[in-house]
């Protein structure tokens, strides 16, 4: 059964057969852009659950969430409230994301994720071009040897890698290709539904030394305070956060869970 994200996947791979720009002096610039600030380093050692806080306009399953956000002043309220760091869509198609909104958010001083379909080495090299300090890999979207690929060629740029997965094949790869900052996705690929089990039971099996972060359907700090006592590091948050009314609390209140 096709996913929404075989979807949006099949779509980005079709963009990224058309690119031909060289790839080579891509990375000569990569090399020489400004220094990252360290996204991992953000989230690892807070006294609290960490709180990477998302700019979302909207979603393939909600529809509009905050259609008309301002990226830079959500990005401060964010900070204000206390989240470590940043999350930005940059899918302009399916999530009315994109690099403008990235590099407005950045303006704070939080570490930002550039939160895509990566599924070309120029993406991953785009993804620090923009001014981002992480790059998201999807364990689902990717074949394993591009999984590690994309990782070795993100961590040569000077960029932390956030892999996502679902299942315990999944973090294996992950976990081949290195990782130590590794996102478990709520969200059941099949039928888009939050499984609150899923990150409860893969948090057991994730190794000391990955920063493990929750992803999708937090909904309050009740969510938030049972995977921080599952053993979670930071939580992913966008929806929660972009349609509360006030962000700087809503990050506040995760924190303290």
């Amino acid at each position: 059964m096709a996913t929404y994200l075989d979807r949006i996947v099949a779509r980005h791979r079709e963009v990224a057969a058309l690119d031909s720009r060289p790839l080579a002096a891509l990375v000569e610039a990569a090399l020489r852009a400004a220094p990252v600030r360290g996204f991992r380093a953000a989230l690892d050692g807070v006294p609290h659950l960490a709180v990477i806080s998302e700019v979302k306009r909207r979603s393939p399953s909600k529809g509009e969430l905050n259609a008309g956000l301002d990226p830079a002043a959500l990005a401060q309220a964010y900070e204000r409230g206390g989240a470590s760091c940043l999350s930005v869509l940059t899918d302009e198609e399916f999530f009315g994301g994109s690099v403008a909104d990235l590099q407005a958010a950045r303006a704070c001083s939080l570490p930002v994720l550039r939160k895509d379909f990566t599924v070309s080495e120029r993406d991953v090299v785009d993804a620090r071009l923009m001014g981002a300090d992480c790059v998201l890999l999807i364990a689902a979207a990717l074949a394993p040897s591009e999984l590690i690929g994309f990782h070795r060629l993100a961590v040569e740029i000077g960029l932390d890698v956030l892999v996502e997965i679902h299942d315990e094949p999944e973090l294996e790869v992950a976990l081949a290709a290195g990782a130590t900052l590794v996102g478990v996705n709520q969200r059941d690929l099949v039928t888009f539904q939050v499984d609150h089990e899923r990150a409860l039971r893969m948090a057991g099996v994730m190794p000391a030394g990955v920063v493990r972060v929750a992803e999708s359907g937090v909904r309050g700090a009740a969510d938030a305070a049972s995977l921080r006592a599952a053993g979670y590091h930071a939580v992913l948050v966008g929806e929660t956060l972009v349609t509360s009314g006030d962000p700087a609390a809503a990050v506040g209140e995760l924190t303290r869970a």
